[in-house]
């Protein structure tokens, strides 16, 4: 089988060190096979990300992926172009901002509206993380079921149960500091249910007014997690859950939302709470606290149906789908 030439818009990184990056990251190493060609446009200032999601991805990167005669081009964060010579895949992440434009920008909004909705339509093939998002892909951006693959996000080391574990009693909060993310109603749930509530992750949109340890690297992350009593993870909206997962790995209990993808990812091995409701929070942590050994097993188990390796060799299946 001949050796497929993708093109990867690896710009993302430059702006995140959240859940699109690590995806990136990860599903880049996993690519054996498949000769990566790598763009990107840097800049973190506004104008420089006004910039790119607008001339870089409705023109440059285009021209540069038919330039080098690359077989797909990939766009893993929910930019991308309006029209390409080269075959599109697109990833979608969630659809919160069409769900939830309030928890979102000015600009985010309303680029996501106009132009999001035409992106996705344009791509051969629409990889959605979970069967959640896939049908909110189909509903809220007009994609044909057809395009649509799901590929799940993976879990690998040094998110495992062994290792160092950070000291103290604790339940563990993991993400952007977003609106979305839930983390006032989280720090009065921690306070019914007695524990103290530690936060990992930086600043994103809106004002969110929680005490955070910041950004962390994996193997800080890991150990937080393994000295955890559980990860409270009770999101407003999510497409995947990525930090459902990686507490699971570490045999980590997980308190989650009872909706969408994270009941999805859950799924029988997590206490799943209403997101809107502090006490079931509460609640939620307490019974994760006395279950510890029942959730540490299922969730393992859980964690071991999710590897990086199958999600690189899916995505690969998708790019040839693309090509033709």
């Amino acid at each position: 089988m001949a050796e497929l030439r993708v093109g990867i818009d690896v710009s993302p990184l430059e702006l995140t060190e959240a859940g699109t990056a690590r995806y990136l990251r990860n599903l880049i190493a996993g690519l054996e096979g498949v000769d990566v060609r790598r763009y990107s446009l840097p800049g973190r200032s506004r104008v420089a990300k006004v910039y790119r999601d607008t001339a870089w991805y409705l023109g440059t990167l285009p021209r540069k992926a038919a330039r080098d005669r690359v077989d797909v081009l990939h766009c893993p964060a929910h930019r991308g172009p309006l029209r390409s010579q080269v075959p599109l895949v697109l990833t979608v992440h969630d659809l919160a901002v069409l769900r939830h434009p309030e928890t979102f920008n000015r600009w985010t909004r309303r680029y996501s509206r106009l132009f999001l909705p035409r992106v996705a339509r344009a791509a051969e093939r629409v990889i959605t993380v979970s069967a959640f998002t896939g049908r909110e892909a189909v509903e809220l951006l007009g994609v044909d079921e057809s395009k649509v693959r799901v590929v799940p996000h993976g879990v690998a080391p040094p998110f495992e149960p062994y290792g160092p574990a950070a000291g103290g009693d604790y339940v563990l909060a993991v993400g952007t500091l977003e609106p979305r993310k839930n983390l006032p109603r989280l720090l009065v749930a921690a306070e019914k249910a007695g524990v103290e509530l530690k936060v990992v992750g930086t600043h994103g949109w809106g004002d969110v007014d929680v005490d955070s340890i910041g950004f962390v690297d994996d193997e800080e992350l890991a150990r937080l997690y393994r000295g955890a009593s559980c990860l409270v993870y009770a999101s407003l909206y999510e497409g995947f859950g990525l930090p459902v997962l990686e507490a699971m790995a570490c045999g980590t209990p997980v308190v989650t939302s009872n909706t969408g993808a994270l009941a999805e990812i859950g799924d029988g091995a997590a206490v799943l709470v209403d997101p809107l409701d502090v006490d079931s929070i509460a609640a939620g942590i307490r019974e994760a606290r006395g279950r510890r050994d029942e959730l540490q097993e299922a969730g393992l188990a859980r964690a071991g149906r999710f590897g990086w390796e199958t999600a690189a060799a899916q995505t690969i299946e998708v790019y040839r789908e693309a090509a033709g």
